[in-house]
């Protein structure tokens, strides 16, 4: 490896890999997306567990509280009467989610308070104060009534963008000062446990099956009339499960209607405390995992992109290791209990691909220059012999003249160089140029230059020709013969070679010397000069092999043709004619005849045109243009107009 890449691989590595992991964190919606995502396969993959069997919920229903003369707050008589018969069937420890922070019955109150203070069994009391909304008089209330030791706070911890429960309060200093645990740490101290101090991620219990929930629940009011046995040495959690107030979401919301994913806060506690007991450990996630994943991801991408392959198959392996990342996401948490982040990885591995292809077109760009700088001391013979009869060309000053230009380029000429050794690419690439530039010398076209594996070639300098668009076109088809044996012939002998694109077209430029006193070249420069060139590169997008435009059709009536489109170039308003050279034979086939048809039909606005381009595109899967106005026609395409995007 090349030590002098490092750096750079390194600096791709860093900013694919970070990048969209802040980028995440910053954007709401992605983080929305990203957390619905971890939600999903926690609701969806968590793996099946029986019944949890050390905690049970007494729950408030509604039944429950039809039992009593008003629903708010609950009887304290009620209350008091059940932690005592709790305690009576053997249950090991209470906790109580019921705030008790204003006054009802006197007799009422004080047996609840009684029960509280002389329950023998570890009990937890939900407790607020004026951060969790409460009154003064209520916080003055409720700190009376509930003893110290008993109270926990009744805080739940949601996340700010979208309200979902995700992890264990820890708790928070009271006013004295104290630290004061939430309900569940408090409860899992008073049983000897070590409670949690900071926000620890819930591991949420599974369920044995669809029917059965994670713990047993009994209506509270029910408890009298069942067994001790039911209760002996249980955790027994007392709170409301009402269809109107507390109730939150939790990450089951995503794969269930209803209240199924939008919990009491009972039974979240339930969940917590469970994990707490078992030792559960929740799943591995957070900012490190991302950023280790983000960097994977990216080192992926950028792997794929060092890759000599096409460059859409390298986007289709893109595809699949995004596809990969996503799959690989389910096995991750069922069987490792680890939430991979897929949003941040995903768009590293685009990120990290798009990069590296990036510096591998500077790569190519640079390569390009060399070999021009290598060619430029060759100059064109028909330049040469213009020079020798008249000095006077020499001139610095330009001059603007009608011209038509030819632009040819190689596909994937990084990946053909990078693959041959210098001596081969050395003979591979004269050959090809002689023959190009013999092409072009047959037409009294003059080879402006080469860039790299690309040849501009100029007709109508430095001499004048009445004809340079009728030569051009003729040399473009020469051209495409001349290269398509090429390639042939380079195949059969086990040398890979690309197809040879080439643009086509017409107009004024300003055409002479440009340089220094030491250093200059017989070129053209011109919008008309780079339309030739954007035409060569529209071959790709349009999937053919030589794109000529109007300009320089409309000046060859002889020349058999087909449209191609109407094309809006990327930074231009108005659209320019662009048309594919056909020799006569393929000009007069039944296929070209019916195409035309499907093009008119199209340019008019006709709808059957859709179903004229799929019976070409059935017929010929390899032709580009009708493959191409099949999927724009399909897609709601505008008639024969095309709009690019890119150059």
């Amino acid at each position: 490896m090349d030590l002098r890449r490092l750096p750079i691989i390194l600096s791709i590595l860093l900013l694919a890999g970070l990048a969209p992991l802040a980028l995440v964190r910053a954007a709401p919606f992605l983080q929305g997306i990203e957390n619905w995502v971890a939600d999903y396969r926690v609701a969806t993959r968590t793996p099946a567990a029986a019944q949890q069997p050390d905690i049970v919920i007494a729950a408030i229903t509604e039944d429950t509280l039809a039992r009593f003369p008003y629903r708010s707050p609950v009887d304290r008589a009620f209350l008091a009467d059940l932690l005592r018969m709790l305690e009576a069937k053997g249950a090991k420890a209470v906790l109580l989610d019921v705030l008790l922070d204003q006054p009802t019955e006197p007799a009422k109150d004080q047996a609840l308070a009684e029960a509280i203070r002389g329950l023998g069994i570890p009990l937890v009391v939900s407790h607020g104060g004026a951060a969790e909304g409460l009154t003064e008089a209520q916080v003055a209330y409720i700190d009376a009534f509930v003893p110290a030791p008993r109270r926990g706070w009744a805080n739940l911890v949601k996340d700010n963008l979208d309200g979902t429960v995700r992890w264990i309060f820890p708790g928070k200093p009271a006013p004295d000062g104290h630290w004061q645990a939430g309900v569940v740490p408090a409860l899992a101290a008073h049983l000897g446990l070590t409670p949690p101090r900071g926000l620890t991620p819930i591991a949420w219990r599974g369920r044995p099956d669809a029917a059965t929930a994670p713990f047993r629940q009994f209506p509270a009011h029910a408890v009298a009339l069942l067994p001790p046995a039911w209760f002996k040495d249980k955790i027994v959690l007392v709170g409301a499960d009402l269809s109107d107030r507390d109730r939150h979401i939790t990450p089951f919301r995503t794969a269930f209607a209803g209240n199924a994913g939008v919990l009491p806060g009972i039974t979240i506690h339930a969940h917590a405390l469970s994990q707490l007991i078992e030792g559960r450990v929740p799943p591995e996630q957070g900012l490190a995992l991302a950023v280790i994943v983000g960097l994977v991801a990216a080192g992926l991408g950028l792997a794929l992109g060092l890759v000599e392959i096409s460059l859409w198959l390298r986007a289709l392996l893109g595809l699949g290791l995004i596809i990969g990342l996503w799959l690989l996401a389910d096995p991750a948490y069922a069987k490792a209990n680890i939430l991979l982040p897929q949003i941040g990885p995903s768009l590293s591995v685009m990120l990290g691909l798009w990069l590296t292809d990036i510096w591998r077109g500077r790569q190519e760009r640079d390569q390009r220059r060399f070999v021009q700088a290598a060619f430029a001391k060759y100059l064109s013979p028909v330049l040469l012999d213009d020079l020798i009869k008249d000095p006077s060309k020499l001139s610095i000053d330009p001059k603007r003249r009608d011209m038509s230009y030819v632009f040819t380029d190689v596909a994937g000429f990084t990946t053909i160089s990078e693959g041959m050794d210098a001596a081969t690419l050395a003979d591979v690439m004269n050959r090809y140029l002689d023959g190009m530039v013999k092409v072009v010398f047959a037409h009294g076209g003059m080879v402006d230059k080469f860039i790299g594996d690309a040849v501009f070639a100029l007709f109508g300098a430095p001499r004048d020709m009445a004809d340079h668009a009728a030569r051009a076109a003729a040399c473009a088809l020469d051209l495409d013969r001349f290269a398509q044996s090429f390639l042939v012939a380079e195949t059969a002998a086990g040398r890979p070679f690309g197809v040879t694109r080439i643009g086509v077209h017409s107009g004024p430029a300003s055409v002479g010397n440009f340089g220094s006193d030491a250093r200059f070249e017989y070129t053209a420069l011109g919008d008309a000069v780079n339309t030739a060139a954007r035409l060569e590169g529209l071959n790709k997008y349009f999937g053919t092999r030589v794109a000529m435009s109007g300009a320089t059709a409309g000046r060859c009536p002889d020349l058999a043709r087909r449209p191609i489109g109407r094309v809006v170039l990327k930074g231009k308003t108005e659209p320019i004619e662009v048309l594919q050279p056909l020799d006569k034979a393929e000009a007069e086939s039944a296929f070209m005849i019916a195409y035309g048809a499907a093009y008119a039909a199209m340019a008019a606005g006709d709808a059957g045109a859709l179903d004229a381009f799929a019976a070409l595109a059935a017929e010929r899967p390899d032709d580009g243009p009708s493959s191409l106005h099949l999927e724009r026609l399909a897609m709601g395409g505008n008639r024969d107009l095309v709009v690019m995007a890119d150059k």
